[in-house]
């Protein structure tokens, strides 16, 4: 039996529905320590000194560490995102003479309990001279030639940096029939996972050893990071990952807290323990999104796209994770999506700010779907068409493939029509259509908004180019997988199973994963990139390969048949055309393990098998892509948004488990619809941050979104088993997706809105300017 390919039930469900999942604050080691942050209450401010005198004092608190102590310790900071020979912005593990946003930490307390912590860290006197700050990005370029706060002194005109593709094609733009434009801005919303960054890390001074336990997406790369970071060797370092709540890319690398937490450990004698609460995560584990850009679109009298133009600014905070200027660049590059663009150009700039550092979220470049998407709307209502015409016309068909968009990106594999197509016949346009003016004609405002794009999955380059995994058969015959892991919410513990099954002939039931653990499992480079499904499943491949030629062997052997003659399956191996010829793989473990004299002479008793699969070039990118089509009625008074439908049609290849690529998508389109509608994470003039608990900060729920319809198109990719990524699409989609069905509905009034988040005060007062 073939199980991927078919609804598995997720074999993690049960630990973590019935409260049995073990998260990072479940971890509790003999005579465990708390740290706490002293964090600064103002955007920018002079560190004159700090007094830790009092706090010391309460019973309890066991170390004040500054930035004097634990700084200096660093060995070497870089992330394998980008590699150590690429320039970085600056990223110290406490503040160093000055507090560049509300947030920042300059102190850290280390006490008996969390409790004590937390009271020691109001004792812990910190002399601050607050100066001017700039939390506008969008006035902050210039620096001090401009007159603006400055953010870091290397950094005097507050750009980090930035890139520019082909020059506009001015010529096209001026002779086009039609040229649309719009200036997109999009707020900070945030990753807000369930559970909080944390970690447990433990020093054995004796011995040299570092035990790590964290909510990460990456413990492969925590552990060198962590070696790097005290210079210590790698293999002194053990990382553990359990179960973690959720992690959306603010967990892929360790942050400026977690270097502290690390450079700590070895400076008290027990284990340290560390968990963010709910109003730091909010204040200081990063911001994402943030984006202000101007858009162009050329195009022919019949619709057809001549040039696309982009030019943006990007906040990147005061401390962004790593390679803020090279990342952003896939904005400008995907620019021209999945649409038949052959002239595209683009500009950018990211900007430093005084509010927490730019961290990954989900399709990290979304904004580039979100500006080109509400553009082309914009772009069909400016020529008279419906979006869907629009669209229509100009996406790319499978025949195209290979095409090469106007910035290099190699798109194969893939036909976004065809989702677009699917998409349109779920929901019945030209239904909808009818509906929509009978229901403009009661004075009611409903309306449609798609959203198509195209995204790489699983891109290996670096140390995202491999993958490994260890198949090992016990010797009762059951098999553990053992692979890097950062399983938070992808479920690569149930997919990895599956493949496992699949690629030995075993049962579903006979196979176990081990995850997470460093010490045990193959290097990988974790959950980042929606990579897992087409990298482990290679990993999977590789290794199932080795033990499946090994366990045919040796069922040769016992069976007296040729190799070629037996098949495996319901874990037993059998001669093909005589299946009461069979032995079990509890019973070829049985010898392997026990009775090895009773094996051919040379055989190898091995039951076990390690291999890395690395991409090869024709599997470098494995493109999805998706439509995403919303509608929504919008209270004219209110401005209260209700969402009817939801659809989404993807193409993610083959799927290891529908029921997990309809999670990953539901997942990320529930998190699109709150950056369209609700989530903000709002500064003043000041810098101080406005929205830093759940009471401000506004989070989707049931109530907010409708139930999601899916479509699934399958255009198998280049790697292992034909499987695409699927983990960041939904979040890409739906913010398009919504904001277009919000300016169709109001459409008749003269509204569009390109300023986000849509809320209900934004809209009523857009409505107002146009009666105006």
């Amino acid at each position: 039996m073939a199980y991927a390919g078919t609804r598995v039930a997720r074999v993690e469900d049960t630990r973590l529905l019935t409260g049995h999942g073990t998260f990072v604050d479940d971890i509790i080691r003999p005579g465990m320590l708390h740290a706490c942050f002293v964090r600064s209450p103002f955007a920018r401010a002079r560190i004159n000194g700090i007094d830790a005198t009092a706090a010391l004092r309460l019973p309890g608190v066991r170390a004040v560490f500054t930035a004097e102590d634990l700084n200096p310790d660093v060995k070497e900071a870089w992330h394998a995102v980008a590699g150590k020979d690429i320039a970085d912005t600056p990223r110290p593990p406490l503040a160093e003479g000055e507090a560049k946003f509300v947030g920042d930490p300059v102190a850290l307390v280390i006490a008996e309990s969390r409790y004590i912590a937390e009271d020691a860290i109001e004792l812990v006197d910190v002399d601050y001279d607050p100066l001017p700050a700039v939390a506008d990005f969008t006035k902050a370029i210039g620096g001090s030639a401009a007159g603006v706060p400055v953010v870091h002194e290397a950094y005097p005109d507050n750009v980090a940096g930035g890139m520019g593709g082909a020059p506009p094609d001015e010529e096209t733009f001026d002779s086009a029939a039609y040229v649309a434009t719009a200036n997109v801005y999009q707020q900070i919303y945030a990753p807000v996972p369930m559970e909080t960054r944390g970690m447990v890390v433990e020093w054995q001074a004796s011995s040299e050893e570092l035990t790590v336990w964290a909510s990460t997406q990456t413990p492969h790369e925590l552990r060198a990071f962590a070696a790097r970071l005290l210079g210590i060797p790698a293999q002194g370092v053990r990382v553990i990952m359990r179960d973690s709540g959720g992690g959306f890319g603010q967990k892929v690398v360790p942050m400026r807290e977690d270097m502290c937490i690390l450079l700590a450990a070895r400076k008290v004698p027990a284990a340290l323990k560390w968990i963010e609460d709910r109003r730091e995560n909010l204040m200081s584990a990063g911001q994402a999104r943030h984006v202000d850009g101007n858009t162009r679109m050329a195009l022919d009298g019949d619709g057809t796209i001549l040039a696309v133009d982009i030019d943006f600014t990007y906040d990147i905070g005061a401390y962004p994770t790593p390679y803020p200027v090279l990342t952003t660049a896939a904005v400008g590059m995907f620019f021209p999506g999945p649409y038949r663009v052959p002239k595209a150009s683009f500009n950018y700039k990211t900007v430093f700010s005084n509010t927490a550092g730019l961290a990954a979220y989900r399709g990290p470049w979304q904004y580039e779907t979100l500006a080109r998407e509400v553009l082309l709307d914009i772009a069909a209502r400016k020529m008279g068409l419906d979006p869907v015409d629009l669209r229509r016309k100009n996406l790319l068909r499978r025949d195209e493939m290979p095409y090469f968009n106007p910035n290099g990106m190699p798109y194969d594999h893939v036909a976004p029509v065809e989702t677009f197509e699917q998409a349109v016949k779920i929901l019945d346009h030209e239904g909808f259509r009818k509906e929509q003016a009978e229901a403009l004609a009661e004075g009611r405002y409903i309306g449609l908004g798609f959203s198509a794009y195209i995204e790489p999955t699983g891109a290996a380059t670096g140390h995202l180019a491999t993958e490994g995994a260890t198949i090992r058969m016990e010797p009762t015959g059951r098999i553990n997988v053992y692979v890097n892991g950062g399983s938070t919410g992808n479920s690569i513990e149930t997919t990895v199973v599956q493949l496992t099954a699949d690629a030995l002939g075993a049962n579903i039931e006979d196979v176990s994963t081990i995850q997470g653990d460093t010490a045990v499992t193959p290097y990988g480079a974790g959950s980042q990139g929606s990579r897992s499904g087409p990298m482990t499943a290679g990993a999977v491949n590789e290794a199932g390969g080795i033990l499946r030629k090994q366990l045919v062997a040796m069922a040769a052997a016992r069976l007296e048949a040729a190799e070629d003659e037996i098949e495996l399956g319901g874990s037993k191996a059998f001669v093909r055309d005589d299946a009461s010829k069979s032995v079990t793989f509890a019973d070829l473990a049985f010898r392997a393990y026990y009775e090895p004299a009773q094996l051919p002479p040379g055989m190898s008793a091995t039951l076990e098998a390690t291999a890395r699969y690395t991409s090869p070039p024709t599997a470098m990118i494995h493109w999805a892509n998706a439509t995403h089509a919303c509608t929504c009625e919008v209270d004219v008074e209110t401005g209260h948004v209700t969402l009817k439908r939801y659809i989404v049609s993807e193409d993610v290849g083959p799927m290891i488990n529908p029921n997990v690529v309809e999670g990953q998508v539901a997942g990320g389109t529930v998190q699109g619809i709150g950056g369209a509608l609700l989530e903000n994470m709002v500064y003043d003039d000041d810098g101080n941050p406005l929205s830093s608990t759940f009471v401000d900060y506004l989070l989707p729920t049931a109530t907010e979104v409708p139930p999601i319809e899916f479509g699934h198109v399958e255009i198998p990719g280049p790697g292992v088993g034909g499987y695409k990524g699927v983990g960041e699409g939904g979040a890409i989609g739906a913010t398009p997706a919504v904001i277009n069905a919000i300016n169709d509905a109001l459409a008749p009034l003269g509204v569009t809105l390109t300023r986000l988040p849509a809320t209900p005060a934004a809209i009523v007062e857009l409505i107002e300017q146009a009666s105006k």
